[in-house]
C-alpha cells in the first residue's frame, strides 16, 4: 500500500464546459437579481443606471473573486506558485455574463436607449442567455434535442423565478 503522503496531488481544473455552464448560469442569475435589487426603488435616471451598471460589474468580479478564493483554500492538495491566479483566473465566465447586462444598464445611462423599464430588457436577455446556456451544455454532452430543451427551460426557469420574485416584492 502507497504512502499517501508522498503522493502529489494536482489540484482539481474545472473543464471548460463546467466552468462556461456554472459561472455563465451563476452570472446571469446574478445580474438579473442585482437588477432586480437595484431597480425596487424606481430610480430610473440616467445616473442611477449608470450606477446601476458600476454595481453590478462590481458585484460580480466580487463574486468571481470569491467563488474562486473559495475553490482555492477548499483544495486539500498542496498548491503550487501561480495556482491561486489560475483559480481566479477560471472565474471569467461568471464576469462575461454579467457584461451584457452591464452594457444594457450602461447604455440607458448613456442615453442609447430610454432608461425606464430597461430592467424588463435585462430580465428576457438573462432568461434567454440561460435557456441558451442549458440547451448548448445538454448538446454538448450528447443529450438528445428534446433532453437539452428541456434542461434549457429549466435553466431559464431559474430567472423566471427571479423576475416573479421581483413582482411580488415591489
Amino acid at each position: 500500500m502507497a504512502d499517501d503522503t508522498t503522493a502529489t496531488h494536482e489540484p482539481h481544473r474545472h473543464d471548460t464546459r463546467e466552468a462556461l455552464l456554472f459561472g455563465g448560469v451563476y452570472g446571469a442569475v446574478l445580474a438579473s437579481s442585482m437588477v432586480a435589487a437595484l431597480s425596487h426603488y424606481g430610480h430610473t435616471s440616467r445616473v442611477s443606471r449608470s450606477y446601476d451598471a458600476a454595481w453590478l460589474l462590481v458585484t460580480a468580479f466580487a463574486s468571481a473573486l470569491a467563488h474562486g478564493y473559495a475553490h482555492y483554500i477548499a483544495e486539500r492538495a498542496p498548491h503550487r506558485r501561480g495556482d491561486a491566479l489560475r483559480v481566479l483566473a477560471e472565474e471569467w465566465p461568471l464576469v462575461a455574463a454579467v457584461l451584457p447586462t452591464v452594457l444594457i444598464l450602461a447604455g440607458a445611462g448613456w442615453g442609447w436607449w430610454p432608461t425606464n423599464g430597461v430592467e424588463y430588457a435585462a430580465f428576457a436577455l438573462n432568461i434567454t442567455l440561460l435557456f441558451a446556456l442549458g440547451l448548448v451544455t445538454a448538446r454538448w454532452s450528447h443529450r438528445p434535442w428534446e433532453a437539452a430543451v428541456l434542461i434549457g427551460a429549466v435553466d431559464a426557469l431559474l430567472g423566471v423565478i427571479v423576475v416573479v420574485a421581483n413582482a411580488v416584492i415591489k
